[in-house]
């Protein structure tokens, strides 16, 4: 009875160990969503040059509404981050239609074609294609290697942002009510898209 009662508690003691070492466990992080590497090369003045392009799935994002994952996915999106990342990009939010709602903005690359995707009111009607373009006109050499990457970039800008940049314009543009998209072309050129009154119109900027 003794070496049973013995086992008995020696078992019990066991399993309060286990149970103790599983609470105090550090969970393991799940790994992020591995990046998409798309590689090749270009014709530039008779020449082959390489080019490297990392996408992110949609799953990276996971603030987008399901509606809004839900039409990237059925579209065979992937995310082209420019060769400047240094985190997720090119999906963005702000009040674009100007209703004081969450509206998104999303490149969308699929097909060897990367869209500007704008989701009025969080993903509720069908995207607005803002402007498209094949993913291999959107490249540029950035560093020593000459390796082409992809140069592509939005952001969110506020009515301040623009009016900062609208400083010395005679006659000055009245004050916008409400964000507009940037564009970009990286080190290169950005272009501001402004919508009202159901239409996108390009923002009125100093030469």
């Amino acid at each position: 009875m003794q070496v049973k009662a013995m086992l008995i508690t020696t078992a019990t003691i066991a399993m309060q160990v286990a149970m103790a070492s599983a609470q105090n466990a550090i969970p393991t992080p799940k790994s992020p969503p591995a990046a998409l590497v798309i590689s090749g090369q270009i014709a530039i003045s008779g020449n082959a040059t390489p080019f490297l392009i990392h996408h992110l799935p949609v799953s990276s994002f996971p603030a987008l509404p399901l509606s809004v994952q839900d039409e990237l996915n059925k579209r065979g999106c992937a995310i082209p981050q420019t060769y400047e990342a240094h985190r997720p990009e090119n999906v963005i939010h702000a009040d674009f239609e100007g209703r004081g709602a969450t509206d998104w903005a999303v490149l969308c690359a699929a097909q060897g074609t990367v869209l500007l995707l704008v989701f009025f009111a969080g993903g509720s009607q069908p995207p607005v294609v803002l402007a498209s373009a094949p993913e291999t006109e959107r490249l540029q050499a950035h560093d020593r290697s000459g390796v082409l990457g992809f140069n592509w970039g939005i952001d969110p800008a506020s009515p301040g942002q623009i009016a900062d940049m609208q400083l010395g314009m005679t006659p000055r543009p009245p004050r916008l009510d409400h964000d507009s998209l940037a564009d970009t072309i990286v080190e290169h050129k950005t272009v501001y898209h402004f919508y009202a009154k159901s239409a996108w119109t390009l923002v009125k900027l100093p030469d």
